[in-house]
């Protein structure tokens, strides 16, 4: 209904009326769509009123006891005991309506539909859901809809309620909700000839091939006015089947490298989910140029590895530094050109171009939220939501449950007090609230304890492994022990996601948000906290406190005075901040994103497919052709598009958060998205019951959220450059303390030394002193072991940089959010036409209208001066001005 066409066919459980009923999408076959013009089962029994809605309620099994008549007479009491509540209009209208049904004679045919079998007998409870059914549906004939039971289904314990919805109540509801349609009215949209429109042409033209083959109605330049639905209007029909022009140009991964036809997608699933999936077409195109930039990056480290003199000085074999060991005990000296392999690893993404990159993603952050607002701003033009605002349709209807809870203040009320309770004040949600902060900070301390168990997990294997015989296995560690920790805190991470979830939805429940609006918002508030600290909280640690609470040899720092606590190799922890960065994107890409998608709904669809054959179905009942309906009830419901943003959000996160330590990110999020587009869309199409068509002009907070993670970005991206890379102390040693001004020797400059002689634990070893990463003073100076000065301007020169760093890129986004309106020039004078021309349509009405009068008035007046015999005494007024003024208030 919210487009002008026929309402959806869908389903819903009419035991909740309080919540959304989701809509179901046709049978997932070719044949079937195809076939969906003049399917006969999508038709009420007299073939002529089509099935718009589905509801099912279950439909119990007989047992003994009471008969049917005296379930009947319950339903009846507890029928006029609720009316009471509902004041004497409601209470004599469903009075009469009992006293009706008793007049009969018999059980009611209402209840015995109800009960599942006449004569037999239900629990107080199966009365009172049979009594709730009873009175929704009442209230949907109240409002014009037309109904029609199906009880002898071939799936067991389910029956249907089929809706149908005449032609005048859509009529009614589309006035009632101001909705915008397009009127026969047209009128043609001049294009500009500047050099811009032509180089736009051309480009249009060169990309015609990715367009997806979708008949246009119109040429481009021809458009029509668009008017507040009125049934006094003439306006363009608009029934049309799109599902099978979806399932090739949209649900096909054949068609991956073409356009979506976001255009259809809206007319058959309406605006919120046409918004999603041109949001995620958008961000999929804005990761082309990224991802180009970001492989140039690494090409560019691939290109200089050979030439980078720290990494060279590391590996070259003369080098014979001997290092500290790396744990106690089992641990032995290492020599530092063992490291090699490391350090040139780490040069790939540790390199001057890294630093160039972050800025280019910062702006690339800020180019995409700016793109989407025009983008965004263009589909409000060309569907007509200009003038639409979100409280129009649902921001201000309570909830069911917030008017239930309210309900329950207000009886608990003293009844001598007139006082009437409105509404939930702060005091009543006070429990919740404490709740909510109780848990959300249990939960992330949740977070944190895993991640320190899975740094003990390092610690001891690194230990064990030392220990082991094997060679390779001990040549093996540092890698073996890297990547299974990132493995086990993606295991970690997914298990966790489901729980959070179902946590964020117990805890916005129990706050009872007045609308759907603000509970929408304050779930994916949570969501996006609990998540986001569960897929970063390890990266975190890797990046900014990994390496950095060591001490020094001879005074290390202990955890449980037995584990030693790790530190980074001389590659740094950029190295393993990338594995760990990797495997948690591509496997919650591949895992969560991909095969969950896939085969979740497909299993759940199995179980209840299952389900249903169990009992009395038996084998030639199968063999049976299912109504459509029946058949669209096996399909997974509609869970709303929270899961679908909240992914693409944290990928998002991935991309620009710690993206100076993956340059790569931006190329796995883009392959990513391309087959994500073509999953979604199948499973829109084909595995999940139709949605409720809603309307949106935005994608709400998800937009505050993006903005949110590209300022955090910002700086998070400063803090990995200057303080997780060797680009800051690189830059350092080259300008303040190297001889010649290049980077010979910075190998050394970065490692302090140790005497081994005058550790109590190496007494017996006759070396004189050892080498650590860190700046400190050699053992022989008058402060041995104390932080040195080089410490002092690596530091300052640091923080100057993340100072500098983020507060250049926020004015650079800053400058590019005002140098692009939010709404394009073309659209905003076609807005400015069109109200031109509805101005001049609106006058042309009237005047029409005053001619019509006009033209009435005068033929009285004649008629009346030829029936009077005294023809010369005939005057006739005319009421020019009156109607003048009269349709001037008027318009």
């Amino acid at each position: 209904t919210v487009h002008g066409h026929r309402p959806f066919l869908g389903i819903g459980n009419s035991d909740n009326s309080s919540q959304s009923h989701a809509f179901i999408s046709p049978i997932p076959l070719a044949a079937s769509i195809t076939s969906e013009l003049i399917d006969t089962t999508i038709f009420h029994t007299d073939g002529q009123r089509r099935v718009d809605y589905v509801l099912t309620y279950p439909v119990k099994k007989p047992g003994g006891g009471r008969s049917c008549r005296h379930s009947a007479h319950l339903l009846t009491e507890n029928a006029v005991a609720r009316s009471l509540r509902r004041g004497p209009q409601g209470r004599d209208e469903r009075l009469r309506h009992h006293q009706a049904q008793r007049g009969k004679g018999s059980t009611s045919a209402v209840a015995d539909v109800e009960l599942g079998c006449p004569g037999e007998t239900v629990n107080g409870h199966e009365d009172h859901k049979a009594f709730r059914r009873e009175e929704f549906e009442g209230k949907l004939r109240d409002m014009g809809l037309e109904l029609e039971k199906d009880e002898d289904a071939k799936i067991p314990g389910v029956g249907f309620v089929k809706i149908h919805a005449p032609w005048n109540i859509l009529c009614r509801e589309a006035e009632l909700m101001k909705l915008k349609m397009p009127t026969k009215k047209v009128y043609e949209v001049k294009q500009s000839s500047g050099v811009m429109e032509k180089i736009s042409s051309l480009v249009s033209k060169a990309l015609e091939p990715l367009h997806p083959h979708v008949e246009e109605r119109q040429p481009k330049n021809i458009k029509h006015l668009s008017h507040t639905f009125s049934r006094e209007k003439q306006h363009l029909d608009t029934d049309d089947c799109f599902l099978q022009l979806l399932y090739e140009e949209w649900a096909n991964y054949g068609v991956f490298y073409k356009y979506q036809p976001i255009g259809l997608v809206r007319k058959y699933f309406g605006e919120k989910i046409g918004l999603y999936f041109a949001w995620l077409g958008l961000y999929t195109q804005m990761l082309i140029p990224a991802s180009l930039v970001g492989v140039i990056v690494f090409l560019y480290g691939c290109a200089t590895v050979d030439d980078n003199i720290p990494s060279m000085e590391i590996c070259h074999p003369k080098n014979n530094i001997t290092m500290c060991p790396l744990c106690d005990r089992v641990c032995s000296y290492w020599k530092l050109s063992t490291a090699c392999g490391t350090a040139r690893a780490s040069h790939l993404f540790d390199n001057p171009a890294t630093v160039f990159f972050s800025i280019f993603m910062a702006l690339w952050a800020a180019m995409f939220m700016e793109h989407w607002k025009r983008r965004q701003m263009r589909l409000n033009y060309e569907w007509d939501l200009t003038g639409f605002e979100d409280e129009e349709v649902s921001g201000d209807h309570p909830r069911a449950e917030y008017e239930f809870r309210v309900m329950q203040k207000s009886m608990c009320k003293d009844q001598k007090s007139q006082h009437k309770v409105e509404k939930l004040t702060f005091q009543d949600r006070l429990p919740a609230y404490m709740t909510n902060i109780v848990m959300m900070l249990l939960m992330i301390g949740v977070t944190f304890a895993i991640v320190f168990g899975v740094i003990l997990y390092r610690i001891s294997t690194k230990a064990a492994l030392h220990m082991s015989s094997n060679p390779i296995t001990r040549n093996h560690v540092q890698l073996t022990v890297k990547t299974t920790a990132a493995i086990i805190n993606l295991v970690v991470i997914l298990i966790l996601d489901e729980v959070y979830g179902a946590v964020a939805r117990w805890l916005t429940v129990l706050e009872v948000p007045k609308t759907d609006k603000s509970f929408e918002e304050r779930l994916i508030f949570k969501t996006f906290i609990l998540k986001f600290f569960n897929a970063f909280t390890p990266i975190i640690y890797i990046a900014f406190f990994r390496g950095r609470l060591v001490g020094r040899p001879g005074s290390y720092l202990y955890v449980f005075e037995s584990y030693r606590m790790e530190e980074c190799t001389h590659g740094g922890c950029l190295m393993e901040l990338c594995i760990q960065l990797s495997i948690t994107m591509l496997g919650k890409q591949l895992i969560q994103n991909n095969l969950f998608e896939i085969g979740v709904p497909k299993l759940k669809k199995l179980i209840r497919y299952v389900r249903s054959k169990q009992g009395t179905f038996q084998e030639e009942e199968r063999q049976k052709k299912l109504m459509r309906y029946e058949t669209d009830h096996f399909l997974e419901p509609f869970a709303g598009l929270t899961p679908e943003y909240m992914e693409m959000i944290i990928q998002f996160g991935f991309v620009t958060l710690f993206v100076a330590s993956f340059p790569l990110a931006p190329l796995f999020a883009l392959l990513n998205n391309i087959i994500e587009i073509r999953l979604d869309a199948k499973k829109f199409v084909a595995e999940l019951r139709r949605p409720v068509a809603a309307r949106a002009k935005d994608i709400g907070i998800w937009y505050n959220i993006l903005r949110g993670v590209a300022k955090v970005a910002v700086i998070i991206n400063a803090f990995v450059i200057s303080f997780t890379s060797d680009f800051i102390p690189r830059m350092v040693y080259q300008y303040m303390y190297s001889p010649d001004g290049s980077m010979h020797g910075f190998v050394n400059h970065t490692l302090s030394y140790f005497n081994v002689n005058l550790e109590p634990k190496f007494e017996n070893i006759f070396i004189f002193s050892k080498r650590y990463k860190d700046y400190r003073e050699p053992p022989w100076s008058a402060t041995p072991y104390e932080i040195s000065k080089e410490f002092w301007a690596v530091l300052a020169v640091r923080l100057a940089f993340v100072i500098v760093f983020q507060n250049v890129v926020l004015l650079m986004n800053d400058i590019v959010d005002w140098l692009i309106p939010d709404i394009p020039k073309d659209i905003s004078l076609q807005m400015h036409k069109e109200k031109i021309l509805l101005v001049d349509l609106f006058m042309k009405e009237e005047q029409g209208k005053v001619h019509i009068l006009e033209s009435r008035v005068t033929t009285g007046g004649k008629e009346k001066c030829s029936r009077s015999n005294n023809n010369n005494n005939c005057t006739m007024a005319h009421p020019r001005s009156g109607l003048n003024n009269n349709s001037t208030k008027s318009f």
